[in-house]
Parts: C-alpha cells; structure tokens; sequence
C-alpha cells in the first residue's frame, strides 16, 4: 500500500512540475509575443523612414541635375519630357 501511495505522491510531484513549467512556458510565450509586436511595430516605423529617405533621396537628385549637374542629365530630360507630355495632354482635353 505504501508503494501505491508513493507512486501517487510521485505524479503529484511530477504534475505540479509539469504545471509550473507550463505556467513560466506561458509567461515566456507572452513575452515574446509582445516583444514581436513590438519589433513590427518598430519595423513599420523603420520602413517609412526609408520611403521617407528614398524620395528625398531622389528630389535631391532632380534637384542636383536640375542646377547642372552633368551626373543625371538624362534622368533630368526624361523627366522633363514626361512632364511636357502631361502638359500637353492637359491642354488637349481642355481645349476640347
């Protein structure tokens, strides 16, 4: 009998372990969760500061090749172009 009842004292033991592990796995997992959201969160941030740079980073250029530069000329004429086209495409239908 005694045997019996160490055995039964033994998974108690071993249960009340397996549910404090799983208590601090479950705070762990919480943790990380959070700490997840919070690194997207800080990503999103980080990828609209680089689309943010990106653009400045290309008015500079057309600024750049806009003052002479003879770096992006051809950058600048295309641009150029485009937008003597969407001129004239305006004028177009409004003449109409």
């Amino acid at each position: 009998m005694s045997e019996l009842s160490e055995i039964v004292d033994s998974l108690e033991n071993r249960i009340s372990k397996l549910l404090h592990r799983h208590e601090k796995l479950k705070q762990s997992n919480l943790k990380l969760e959070e700490e997840l959201d919070r690194l997207k969160v800080e990503q999103g941030q980080f990828q609209s500061e680089i689309d943010e740079l990106r653009e400045k980073c290309s008015s500079l250029k057309l600024a750049n090749s806009m003052l002479g530069s003879d770096q992006y000329k051809r950058e600048t004429k295309l641009k150029i172009n485009a937008l003597v086209r969407e001129i004239d495409l305006c004028i177009t239908q409004l003449s109409e």
